[in-house]
């Protein structure tokens, strides 16, 4: 089978992340720049360059230092990409520039509205807890709007139990995924804005009808479902979607596998001394290798 994901697509992540090294340095100044350039890069490309970060975005880039101004203005880069994917949908949607207490995305329309928060994790992450997804913080963060929606790379959720999914049933917050997503604005380009809004509205209202839980299986299977049953033309966009999503997983181990090899390439090359000096910063190398690697499809596509 061809491949979902253009290499047209993975110069554009290339691009992107080496951009948001360049623009960090000022975070106020540099996240207006970013979606300003987004935006435009949107309106000249459109919606397939959009689908194209939403399929790559999901991974911070082993290459951005921790706690560094382009780890803070990659977050702004995925926020900025949820906002221009509600207004693709025929939405009006805002980066909000408030950053503590607040979600990082509003959106409405004449029948509904929701607040949004984008998640990305850098895939050598190991443990992860329930408090790195903002549930429960994105139910207090809906100021009076019925819905909120947390939207994840597909391959970091959990695929048997959590406790995320018992949080999202019970305070009825939309747990969603960078691939669910782009189906979505996939879907809008065939059957129109209209109904790929209907479908979002229809997605939200699935999730305070679930029985609280916390099995994956049940929160999956009833949101894939959902989808797959709004339209019958879902189905043949489902399965592109779902390769697209493996596609991806391996792209970005790619990418930050070459990145750690690189780096332990230049350490091999130094001194004595420089290398003593370096290990202190880069001696989780091989951790990080082996948690990469062990990155796969967690299936949750194939609930249905």
């Amino acid at each position: 089978m061809k491949n979902i994901i253009s290499d047209k697509a993975i110069k554009r992540r290339a691009y992107w992340v080496e951009e948001i090294r360049k623009l960090s340095g000022n975070f106020g100044d540099d996240s207006d720049r970013l979606e300003k350039e987004l935006e435009s890069e949107i309106k000249k490309a459109g919606i397939t360059a959009l689908i194209d970060h939403l399929q790559l975005c999901g991974n911070i880039p082993e290459s951005y230092r921790h706690d560094t101004s382009e780890e803070k203005l990659y977050s702004k880069y995925t926020d900025t990409l949820l906002c221009l994917s509600y207004k693709a949908l025929g939405l009006k949607s805002i980066v909000l520039k408030e950053r503590a207490d607040a979600a990082d995305v509003e959106t409405v329309t004449k029948d509904y509205s929701f607040v949004a928060d984008a998640k990305a994790f850098r895939l050598s992450r190991t443990a992860k807890n329930q408090k790195d997804f903002k549930v429960q913080a994105m139910d207090g963060w809906k100021r009076g709007k019925p819905y909120a929606m947390v939207v994840c790379p597909i391959y970091q959720l959990p695929n048997t139990s959590s406790q995320i999914y018992q949080q999202a049933t019970s305070r009825n917050v939309c747990i969603f995924t960078y691939s669910h997503l782009a189906l979505l604005l996939t879907y809008s380009e065939v059957e129109g804005k209209a109904k790929a809004q209907k479908l979002l509205e229809t997605i939200f209202k699935t999730i305070p009808a679930l029985n609280p839980s916390k099995s994956a299986n049940d929160y999956w299977l009833a949101i894939n479902k959902t989808m797959l049953a709004f339209s019958k033309s879902i189905e043949n966009l489902w399965n592109n979607e779902k390769h697209a999503a493996t596609e991806s997983i391996n792209i970005a181990k790619a990418e930050a596998l070459t990145f750690l090899a690189k780096e332990r390439e230049k350490i091999m090359k130094m001194s004595h001394q420089q290398a003593l000096n370096e290990l202190i910063k880069v001696h989780k190398i091989e951790s990080k290798i082996k948690t990469i690697n062990a990155i796969s499809d967690n299936g949750l596509f194939t609930i249905r």
